[in-house]
């Protein structure tokens, strides 16, 4: 059996300056001084590519915006879409609303009348709102739809003056949602 060896360590012994800090105070405080000093003589590292007023990094909105450097990627407000006819793609399938994370989407469906051309199709919505103060801009509303009527726009300036300004009902929703082309199956004749 092997008897365990027990090694003391001694700590270093710390001169009067490493007790209260002070070099570690003074390097922070020259660090802190060429960073300002560096931002106030000339523009700070990234300021061209924002097109910066010179004064380090941030960019002077609403003078200079992000739109055309906006990445491919983003995912902004989510608004409804018609197709070429301006017919509403959205069927009141409701997917969007249940799959919501913060229950930010609420539909009330309504039948098509049996004399609609389109009465295949049964339901459209009659109350279609998303509150933009609970959305969190996931895209899981744009993913789960089956008709493509809901996408994420580049929009990044989304405002209000009232709680109420910023529940986004039907129309407001189709207004700055536009138009989208290509195939949808609620009005494919041969479905």
């Amino acid at each position: 059996m092997s008897h365990a060896r027990i090694v003391t360590l001694r700590r270093p012994r710390l001169r009067f300056g490493e007790k209260i800090y002070l070099g570690a105070i003074v390097k922070g405080f020259l660090l802190t001084l060429r960073h300002a000093l560096r931002t106030m003589l000339g523009k700070s590292a990234g300021a061209r590519s924002l097109n910066s007023s010179g004064m380090g990094v941030t960019m002077q909105f609403p003078e200079q915006r992000w739109d055309d450097r906006m990445p491919e990627y983003y995912r902004g407000a989510p608004a409804l879409v018609t197709d070429e006819q301006g017919r509403e793609r959205c069927v009141s399938c409701q997917l969007c609303e249940f799959i919501c994370p913060p229950k930010a989407i609420h539909i009330v469906p309504e039948e098509i009348p049996a004399e609609d051309r389109w009465s295949k199709v049964e339901k459209r919505p009659k109350e279609f709102e998303i509150d933009m103060i609970r959305c969190i801009y996931c895209g899981m509303c744009e993913e789960v739809c089956p008709e493509q009527a809901i996408y994420l726009r580049k929009d990044y300036l989304i405002t209000g003056l009232t709680r109420a300004d910023m529940v986004h009902d039907k129309r407001r929703l189709y207004e700055i949602g536009g138009v989208r082309t290509g195939l949808v199956n609620k009005w494919n004749e041969l479905k």
